[in-house]
């Protein structure tokens, strides 16, 4: 068994907890992880007394937390600060993520100056933009998946953060839930679900041919993969019905049919709708989002902005 504890006492992961052939290590690292289970999250935010100058006690916060549950929810705002300003949220959301080893953005094809991608209502429908008819820029509810699900390998999105200018009138509220869970909720049901969403062909997403995107060809990988550069779980997971094409093994369509029901069930899913000032930031957790109202005051509509990194979130400061 190998298991290492770093200064703060908590047990990185290291490739054999992973392997179907190591279940001691599985065992050890199974107990640990779903001991600091359930987060009562609405209580456990981290508030930022100044976003562009976390103190070494806040990020120490978020460092702890992203450890044990792969995400933290912050809260800049609470405390009578005002937003950041629109000019200055790209700098803002990088030196903060920067301060959590986070550097290396992916070059998104919707980023705006700072590599920003601004989330939200979108009325344009011309052929140079490239929000355009992507479920994410509309008012529609948002299913389970990882972020860059589609991506290849070497642009993997490791983490991400969310953050939020504006919150919508109604709904809008994010589910999120940690990919090491649902490997446990699966290896424990059934460990063959697991060799199967760790086969190199499980999912495939067939290639991207829209005239405002660049080309992608098919991406085809497995759903869980253990990280070479980390020793980290990697889940990749989209469930959309459309435009996703499993391995047509009965094994595989059964995992996959048992993660629906663990998605919809789940007791230590988090539900939380992010307010102005807040944001979630993560290792790439699996998420969702209900559709939402926005309120008809100019200003008023729901806006959040987000930047992906190929790194994930440090573990120590």
């Amino acid at each position: 068994m190998t298991l290492s504890n770093n200064k703060n006492g908590q047990i990185q992961p290291k490739h054999d907890m992973f392997s179907v052939q190591c279940s001691n290590a599985y065992d050890a690292w199974r107990e640990q992880r779903l001991g600091g289970y359930p987060v009562a999250w609405d209580e456990s935010i981290v508030t930022l007394a100044d976003m562009m100058n976390p103190s070494d006690t806040e990020l120490l916060r978020i460092v702890n937390f992203c450890a044990k549950y792969n995400m933290a929810i912050y809260d800049s705002a609470s405390q009578g600060q005002k937003l950041i300003p629109q000019k200055d949220i790209a700098a803002a959301l990088a030196g903060f993520c920067a301060r959590l080893g986070l550097t290396s953005m992916e070059q998104h094809r919707s980023a705006q100056l700072g590599g920003v991608v601004a989330i939200e209502k979108n009325v344009g429908d011309g052929p140079s933009d490239r929000r355009g008819g992507y479920i994410p820029y509309t008012d529609k509810p948002l299913s389970w998946h990882t972020d860059g699900y589609y991506n290849a390998p070497v642009d993997r999105i490791r983490a991400m953060v969310l953050h939020c200018r504006q919150d919508a009138l109604e709904g809008g509220v994010s589910e999120l839930l940690d990919p090491e869970i649902v490997y446990i909720r699966l290896r424990d049901e059934n460990i063959d679900y697991v060799k199967a969403f760790m086969h190199p062909q499980a999912m495939i997403i067939p290639e991207n041919t829209d005239p405002r995107s660049p080309y992608r060809p098919d991406s085809v990988g497995p759903v869980f993969e253990v990280d070479e550069k980390t020793g980290a779980l990697h889940m990749r997971y989209s469930a959309r019905a459309r435009n996703i094409i499993w391995r047509d093994d009965p094994t595989t369509l059964k995992a996959r049919d048992f993660l629906t029901e663990v998605l919809k069930t789940d007791p230590l899913i988090a539900r939380y709708k992010l307010k102005s000032g807040q944001g979630v930031i993560c290792n790439n957790v699996l998420h969702n989002r209900t559709g939402f109202i926005d309120a008809s005051d100019a200003g008023a509509t729901r806006l959040l902005y987000r930047i992906r990194y190929k790194e994930r979130i440090r573990r120590e400061l």
